[in-house]
Order: C-alpha cells, then structure tokens, then sequence
C-alpha cells in the first residue's frame, strides 16, 4: 500500500527547536502553506506588533485550519490551539537538545542584529533574554504539560528529537 504524506501537520517545540525551518523546508517540498502561531496572536505592522484578540485570534486559526492543507508550527498549545491538533494528519512533537535549542537562540540573536536573518519583531536584548527564559519554561513545564494534556492524541503525535528524524520518519521520497 502506497502511503501519501500528511495534508494537515501541526509542529510543537520551544523556542530554537527548529519548527519554523521544519516548517518552511516541508511546505516547500510538500506544497501546501505553513502558518506560524505568533503570526496568528500577533498582527504584524511596520510601526510596531499589536496582539490580537482572543477573538480574532480564533477565527483566524479557525479559517486555517478549514483549508485542505496546512502547516501549523508554533509552542502554543493552550486551549484556543486544540481545534488545530484536532484536526491534523500527524502532530510532530520537536523535542531538540536543551542546550541545542540555547545555542540557536543566541546564534539567531546575532544573525538577526547583524540583518543575515529577518525577525518578525524588533530583536532586542530584552526579547533575547525572554527566549531563554521561554526555552527553560518550556523545558520544565510546557512540555510535560503538553505530552499529558495531549494523551488523547498519541496515535498521531510523534516525538523526535531533530528535523532529520522527522523527514526520515514521515516525509522520504515515495511517501
């Protein structure tokens, strides 16, 4: 039996897991788009970010996730995400190395200050800091709380600690 790839994934991870690459690097291969959370919390603005309403913020997603393909990355896993995890093919869970998430943090920081990487924000000291704060929070109490919040879910949510694991695991040719 021929497998055919997943048309709705929902990718997980901290900050610097490597979600947004994951993200990119599929939707180009696989054709269909990618949407990433903060965009849907966050409306992006020359002058400045301005955060959504929990309102708008469900409806957007809500549109998303009734189109035929998609691509969600994001670390929210909060209740306004669940329909999204409801409604996906596979939810691959980027579980990278703590201390390879803190790298990429601080070598995203300088990319992003030199201009070699675009942010959807203002890099700032203080947003560079918050990351590291985010990723241990994540480490300590987001991902125990998604794993146990998500059980509902274990036949399509799959942990692995790398993007190559995942292209190994879901995304080979022939798939």
């Amino acid at each position: 039996m021929v497998k055919t790839a997943p048309a709705k994934v929902h990718i997980i991870g901290s900050v610097g897991s490597g979600k947004t690459t994951l993200a990119k690097e599929l939707s180009t291969k696989l054709e269909i788009p990618y949407y990433e959370l903060d965009n849907v919390v966050w409306m992006r603005k020359e002058n400045g970010d301005s955060r959504r309403t929990e309102e708008e913020r469900e409806k957007l997603l809500h549109r998303i996730v009734q189109t035929d393909k998609w691509i969600i990355e994001g670390v929210h896993h909060d209740e306004w995400v669940k329909n999204s995890f409801q409604q996906a093919d596979i939810i691959i869970f980027l579980d990278t190395n703590y201390y390879i998430r803190t790298y990429r943090i601080m070598k995203r920081f300088i990319k992003q200050k030199v201009g070699i990487e675009k942010a959807h924000y203002q890099p700032s000291f203080k947003i560079f800091f918050k990351m590291f704060q985010w990723n241990k929070h994540f480490e300590e109490v987001g991902k125990p709380d998604f794993l146990k919040k998500y059980q509902e879910y274990q036949g399509k949510v799959f942990v692995v600690k790398s993007k190559k694991v995942a292209y190994q695991k879901f995304f080979r040719k022939g798939y």
